[in-house]
């Protein structure tokens, strides 16, 4: 069902051996085949795909320097502006909207040789109203959301990488059920210059591969300051890629910590991390609990981003509150009750809570802890618990989904690798090695 490897694919198109036309036509074949049940794409134009493709493949054969991402498809999660597609955010509201320009990492993209291959489904303005999307493992299930087209799109093999986002849990969460690896960076850490702005200080760029190392690839290709958001730093990134390839010096030792929401997980998960704490031997992994005053991250996180849809999408409400769902409207009535004492508050606890895990990363290379709570829900009505996600994008880690097994439905089911913000290398290379851990056991 998955894609091949991304950086192979990728070196193969470096030298030659494959040419960007015929990847694009095979991803074209496998969209053409299946996404009808699947419907992970809204826009996709195939004539406009194989020109970027022929484009790219003139290029190279002109000698010119390649991008990183060099004839590699990408697809892109429908808020995130594009100059040629348009950019709709799940919404009616938004119904044939143009964007004069890309956003940030869209134009990171193209820089990078990268072939826009289509926008994704996203749940309605990125937040709880599922779209059409259908989990490839089984039509009758959800993908997971708000970035459910990305996560479908990728485990479907209909495309190597994609991107998507996270505010509670948009996409480490369809990662899990759709059998995907799932990377956020750092908050801030990618721009969001040119995307839809729900919560600022949660909103964060996610992205959608089949192994940690093409993860990193990808980011490779978009992270890094930029003068229009705030949220990024003037500072060097490290190479993702590299620090994956090269593996850590010594074998990580990780702490297993259950987080605010481990007596609702699901005997499947509960198995499974029994399984991976004797997998992984009592040498390398211990048990953690968190103090009680974790339990005060997601209300607080829900305060934040709940006050920020009251304030950033006020003009989908202004311009049609009968088209939106209700539960968009119950999140912005919640987000108008949130006074100024409440929000800053909440802020507060950001700092605090992120304090209080240094003495676990002073101890452990990363944290593992469920990246959901079960298998995908029967459901496509609901796109699933983003609580255990909470906590980690609420203090801004950096976090990946690794698919670890199945679930007694048959789904997949991942476990959520956590490292210290600020660390996203490090993490990324400690996920690569839990990664490659899970697949020789």
């Amino acid at each position: 069902m998955s894609a091949p490897s991304a950086v192979e694919t990728a070196g193969k198109l470096a030298a030659g051996a494959l040419s960007a036309r015929e990847l694009a036509e095979a991803c074209l074949d496998r969209i053409a085949s299946d996404d009808g049940a699947i419907k992970a794409f809204v826009h996709i134009s195939p004539d406009y795909v194989r020109a970027q493709a022929d484009a790219l493949d003139a290029h190279r054969k002109a000698g010119r320097p390649l991008g990183i991402l060099h004839g590699l498809p990408v697809a892109l999660k429908d808020m995130f502006d594009t100059a040629d597609y348009p950019t709709e955010n799940g919404t009616a509201l938004d119904k044939g909207r143009r964007p004069r320009k890309d956003a940030t990492l869209v134009a990171r993209l193209r820089a990078s040789g990268a072939v826009i291959l289509g926008k994704t489904v996203t749940t309605e303005l990125a937040f709880r109203q599922p779209g059409p999307t259908r989990n490839p493992h089984n039509l009758e299930y959800t993908p997971g959301g708000s970035s459910q087209g990305s996560a479908a799109a990728v485990a479907a093999g209909m495309v190597p990488l994609s991107i998507g986002s996270q505010t509670i849990g948009s996409t480490i969460r369809p990662a899990s059920f759709c059998g995907t690896v799932g990377v956020k960076l750092t908050h801030g850490t990618v721009p969001l210059t040119g995307a839809l702005t729900t919560a600022t200080p949660l909103d964060t760029v996610g992205g959608f591969a089949m192994s940690v190392a093409d993860a990193a690839l990808l980011f490779n290709a978009i992270q890094g300051h930029d003068p229009e958001d705030a949220r990024t730093r003037p500072a060097p990134h490290a190479d993702l890629l590299a620090s994956v390839q090269a593996g850590p010096p010594l074998p990580p030792r990780f702490a297993i910590v259950g987080g605010p929401f481990w007596s609702e997980a699901s005997n499947d998960v509960r198995g499974l991390f029994d399984e991976l704490a004797a997998l992984l031997g009592e040498d390398a992994v211990d048990r953690v609990a968190l103090p009680d005053v974790f339990q005060n991250a997601y209300d607080a996180q829900l305060r934040i981003m709940h006050a920020g849809f009251a304030k950033n999408l006020r003009h989908y409400r202004e311009r049609g509150a009968d088209q939106l769902s209700q539960h968009m409207r119950d999140a912005m009535a919640e987000g108008d009750a949130v006074t100024a004492t409440q929000y800053l508050e909440a802020l507060d606890w950001q700092t605090v809570l992120a304090n209080g895990l240094d003495p676990i990363f002073d101890r452990f290379d990363a944290i593992l802890t469920p990246a959901a709570g079960g298998e995908a829900p029967h459901s496509l009505t609901s796109t699933g618990d983003s609580r255990f996600n909470a906590l980690w994008t609420f203090v801004g880690a950096p976090c990946a989904a690794i698919p670890a097994g199945k679930g007694a439905a048959g789904l997949p089911i991942g476990v959520q690798v956590v490292g210290r913000p600020g660390e996203d290398a490090r993490l990324l290379r400690n996920a690569a090695w839990l990664e490659a851990k899970l697949k020789s056991a």
